[in-house]
């Protein structure tokens, strides 16, 4: 999920084109289409170098996001467990509330913090939110009952203004020619935040007891046994605080308007209610788009480690954890690849569009391989299952080439923006709907697929039928998608009627 993009004060972003801060854009049409008039008027604009440390230090900042959510699930059921004297069959439910509450926070949020950056500059927004973040993790880790653990965990959702802010800063540094590089990097920093994060997690949590010569006689980290990944978070978010601060540069222009008083750069009214903001053409195509696909991420991501632990009778492929972990880490190496190699050339050919109907075609035959291998082990035979290890490594590498559709989805929400200075809401307004999907939509799949394991219905893959009709909605929805050479013109036409 990523972006590019905005504008000044004249044009919006065509297809390929992110609006830019302070120029128009060079207005780049769909492959194989004639560029429209005044389209070598700031071709300077779009060969300006790309601002690689400016985007490495926002990476960075991005990474540290991440880290701080996926940091805490090597050890969160066992933290629930211990905190609230839980039964084997409890802590489940507990720690999944947890998470639940997090998006949630998440969600009611994340426009304010887009609001905000609009109004008050990216930068203050992205450094408060980095200190909020930092100082929520610390306390999580200090955490001794249940009730503290929701409380903690909602507080570093409240600062969720990092991922929104990042994603406008990229967008407004990024040209017609360097936009999907950015957003291929932010990708691939988050990727690694999910990595290293679980990692610090795992080996951290427990000192005193994982590595008794060094942590054994500490008293704090014996009655604390989760503060330790939790304050090396916490650290590294600090560590992002002063680079960002000294290093990340205002991004938001602003002007000065007729009263002396700044203003942000950008056509049209500055001020539009989320209400407005909505309805703005071609928004709620392009945002009901992007839940649509992150429904079908998070629902996948839900399912699929179930999937593969399941005992092959059941529907699953009966993997051991070695298996998984491998398996896991193929799946990290791939999306990485996609996103750095593979994205970048294939947007520049075929346009955002283009890689969105891609993404939605090779959708439902990814989802319907997973029953498909899952019946090459219940075979059981031995050409059956050399079959299946020769194949899964391959479909699974080759089918997590849809992960770029975030990427370009994040392109075509920055291209519809009715102007730079709402850039930032409507990140805002789209990620709400994300933190909105994902405090559902892993317990209600996951469940869903132990139903269909346990009453055996369609085999056990019952899941594979729904998950491929919810991934045939997007390949119908991506055939239209706007047309962002349309709209830019009808916004020229508007604004110079209205001057």
């Amino acid at each position: 999920m990523r972006a590019a993009d905005e504008d000044d004060g004249s044009k919006d972003a065509t297809e390929q084109t992110p609006l830019l801060t302070n120029r128009d854009p060079v207005p780049e049409s769909e492959p194989g289409e004639q560029q429209v008039d005044g389209a070598n008027d700031d071709d300077e604009v779009a060969d300006k170098p790309f601002p690689v440390w400016q985007v490495v230090v926002l990476c960075y900042a991005r990474w540290v996001e991440p880290v701080a959510y996926f940091s805490i699930f090597p050890y969160i059921n066992e933290m629930a467990q211990e905190n609230g004297n839980l039964a084997d069959t409890d802590f489940g439910f507990y720690s999944g509330m947890i998470e639940s509450l997090f998006s949630l926070t998440q969600m009611v949020v994340m426009i304010l913090w887009g609001k905000a950056a609009d109004r008050f500059g990216r930068k203050p927004v992205l450094v408060l939110s980095l200190v909020g973040v930092s100082l929520a993790t610390v306390l999580f880790g200090m955490a001794k009952t249940i009730w503290e653990m929701v409380l903690y965990r909602s507080l570093a959702g409240v600062f969720a203004g990092t991922v929104v802010t990042i994603r406008t800063m990229l967008a407004e540094l990024s040209t017609s020619k360097t936009q999907a590089r950015a957003f291929s990097w932010f990708a691939f920093a988050s990727n690694l935040g999910i990595l290293f994060g679980q990692l610090i997690g795992g080996a951290l949590a427990s000192p005193a007891r994982l590595y008794p010569g060094v942590f054994g006689n500490l008293r704090f980290f014996i009655d604390y046994p989760y503060a330790l990944p939790n304050l090396a978070v916490g650290l590294i978010g600090l560590s992002a605080v002063a680079v960002t601060a000294i290093f990340v540069e205002e991004t938001l222009v602003k002007r000065p308007t007729g009263d002396g008083s700044p203003e942000a750069a950008g056509p049209g009214p500055q001020e539009l209610s989320t209400v407005e903001l909505a309805k703005s053409p071609g928004v709620p195509l392009v945002l009901y788009t992007y839940g649509h696909i992150m429904l079908l991420a998070f629902s996948y991501t839900a399912i699929v480690p179930v999937f593969w632990y399941t005992k092959v009778h059941l529907g699953g492929l009966g993997f051991t954890p070695l298996q998984i972990s491998l398996m896991m880490a193929l799946t990290g190496f791939s999306q990485s690849v996609w996103i750095l190699f593979v994205f970048p050339p294939l947007h520049h050919r075929i346009g955002t569009n283009g890689v969105l109907k891609a993404c939605a075609t090779a959708y439902p035959f990814f989802f319907a391989f997973c029953p498909l291998l899952s019946l090459l082990l219940r075979a059981d035979t031995p050409s059956t299952t050399m079959v299946f290890w020769i194949a899964a490594p391959i479909l699974l590498s080759l089918g997590c080439g849809v992960a770029i559709s975030f990427t370009a989805i994040q392109l075509a929400l920055n291209n519809v923006s009715p102007s730079p200075a709402t850039l930032g809401s409507l990140n805002g307004l789209a990620l709400a709907i994300t933190s909105g999907v994902r405090s559902f939509s892993p317990a209600l799949f996951s469940s869903l697929f132990a139903l269909g394991a346990r009453s055996q219905l369609l085999g056990g893959y019952a899941i594979w039928v729904l998950m491929v009709l919810l991934a045939l909605g997007f390949t119908v929805v991506s055939r239209y998608m706007p047309d962002y050479d349309e709209m830019k013109r009808r916004r020229e036409r508007a604004e110079a009627a209205a001057r």
